[in-house]
C-alpha cells in the first residue's frame, strides 16, 4: 500500500455538493474519504453510494454507540452500502462489541472503535468519570474491541506508539489529529504530524482542515503524501 492510499481526507462539510466538488479537486491525488456526522446527516447514504460508485473508498465515521442489536443492525446497513471504514464507541461495552463484529457481512467492510477522542485531556475525561492516564484508557478500550473481534481502533497519534505494541501488527490503527508542520491545531488536544503518526505505528492518517481549507487542496493533499513518503519509502 502506497502512502496516498494510506490518507483519508475528512469530508467534513455542509452539503452533498461541496463534498463532490471536493472530491472532485482531489481527484488522482485522494482515493479514501471519510464521511462523517455533519454530511451524512445533511445528504444521508446517497452520499456515500455516490462516492463508491466512482471506485473510491470511504470511511464511515458515525461513531455508532446503542444496544447490542441496534448496532449490529446498523453495521449490516453500513456494509450493504460498500463502505470500508466504520466507527463504533470502545464505550459501548464488550456486548455492542461483539454483536457489531458478529453482523458485519462479508467483503471489505472492517470496523473501528473509537477509544478517547482527540478533542479529550485527562482533565476533561476526569470530568466524564474516567479518572486516571489518558494512555490507560486508550490501551484498555483498545484491547477490549480487539478481544471482542473489533478489526482496529481509532486514537490520537500520540497513542500510536503505546496500541502497536498492546495490540499487535495486524491491528488496524487510524489516527485522526494529524497536522502539518505550521498547521493550526482547531480543536484537536493530541496532534502529530504526518511522519510522526506513521512512524509511531498508524495505518491510515485522517486529515480534514489543512486539506479542506487550503487554498490549493491538491497541493495541500500532495505535500502531505510526500511526508509520509518520507517515512514509507
Amino acid at each position: 500500500m502506497n502512502a496516498s492510499e494510506r490518507l483519508i481526507v475528512a469530508l467534513d462539510v455542509p452539503t452533498a455538493d461541496d463534498a463532490l466538488r471536493l472530491v472532485d479537486r482531489l481527484a488522482g491525488r485522494v482515493s479514501f474519504f471519510k464521511v462523517g456526522s455533519q454530511l451524512f446527516t445533511a445528504a444521508g447514504p446517497e452520499i456515500v453510494r455516490s462516492l463508491v460508485a466512482r471506485n473510491l473508498r470511504v470511511f464511515l465515521d458515525l461513531k455508532y454507540h446503542d444496544i447490542p442489536n441496534t448496532v449490529a443492525a446498523a453495521v449490516k446497513s453500513a456494509g450493504g452500502l460498500g463502505v470500508s471504514l466504520l466507527t463504533l464507541h470502545g464505550l459501548g461495552g464488550r456486548a455492542m462489541l461483539e454483536a457489531a463484529a458478529s453482523a458485519r457481512p462479508e467483503g471489505p467492510l472492517r470496523l473501528l472503535a473509537v477509544t478517547v477522542l482527540t478533542s479529550h485531556d485527562e482533565a476533561s475525561l476526569a470530568d466524564i468519570g474516567l479518572a486516571g492516564p489518558l494512555s490507560d484508557a486508550v490501551r484498555r478500550l483498545a484491547r477490549l474491541a480487539r478481544d471482542a473481534g473489533i478489526d482496529g481502533v481509532v486514537a490520537s497519534p500520540l497513542e500510536a506508539r503505546l496500541l502497536r505494541e498492546a495490540c499487535g501488527e495486524g491491528f488496524l490503527i487510524v489516527t485522526p489529529g494529524v497536522r502539518p508542520a505550521g498547521a493550526q491545531a482547531g480543536d484537536q488536544s493530541r496532534l502529530a504530524t504526518p511522519a510522526g503518526a506513521l512512524s509511531a505505528g498508524a495505518d491510515y492518517l485522517v486529515v480534514g482542515r489543512p486539506i479542506t481549507d487550503a487554498t490549493d487542496p491538491a497541493e495541500a493533499a500532495t505535500g502531505i503524501v510526500r511526508e509520509m513518503e518520507s517515512v514509507t519509502a
